[in-house]
């Protein structure tokens, strides 16, 4: 669970770094690992990936992960048309998860969140030029998200969507050697 907001130092701390690290990221992917580290470093052991959204394909493609054994970089799925497909690549609105059953409902690979130890998502919508580039996925052991970790999440996760935006428009995605040390919680 991240620190309350009542906590302002704590994420003053945290924003402030990251803000730095922005400054100086050069490439996508090193705007990626920023906000990657700032996202564990505030929510705390989780999972988080990073998505661009094939549209014409159907396919979600992951750009960067914290946890690159479970869940590598350039892993591709192909997504039906579900509940959860319109809501966050169709009309970009974000999708809460908590719980195991909520997850089973929306997730194939249920099986690999529940060995992680994971029960709760909020998947962000990357917006880009008016429409969904791409997914920023944390994934934590909780069992119920606050409206202030979400719109957290949220925030963190449009710092992303120029970078996803740029790797679509090459074509490629990000090399798989991010590595974040972290016990999931």
């Amino acid at each position: 669970m991240m620190a309350s907001v009542d906590t302002l130092g704590h994420w003053q701390n945290h924003l402030n770094a990251l803000f730095d690290r922005l400054r100086d990221a050069a490439t996508p992917r090193a705007v990626m690992d920023a906000v990657g580290q700032a996202t564990l470093d505030l929510a705390g052991p989780g999972l988080l990936t990073i998505n661009a959204w094939h549209a014409r394909s159907g396919e979600i493609e992951r750009l960067w992960s914290s946890d690159p054994a479970a869940y590598p970089v350039g892993g591709k799925k192909l997504k039906g048309d579900t509940a959860w497909t319109r809501q966050l690549l169709v009309r970009g609105e974000v999708f809460v998860g908590e719980g195991d059953e909520a997850l089973a409902a929306v997730f194939d690979d249920i099986a690999v969140i529940r060995g992680l130890g994971l029960n709760g998502v909020v998947n962000v919508p990357l917006c880009h030029g008016g429409r969904v580039i791409g997914t920023f996925n944390y994934l934590a052991a909780v069992d119920t998200w606050t409206a202030e970790e979400i719109t957290v999440l949220r925030v963190l996760g449009q710092m992303v969507a120029g970078a996803v935006a740029e790797r679509i428009a090459r074509g490629v995605a990000l090399n798989p050697t991010y590595s974040h040390s972290r016990t999931p919680g």
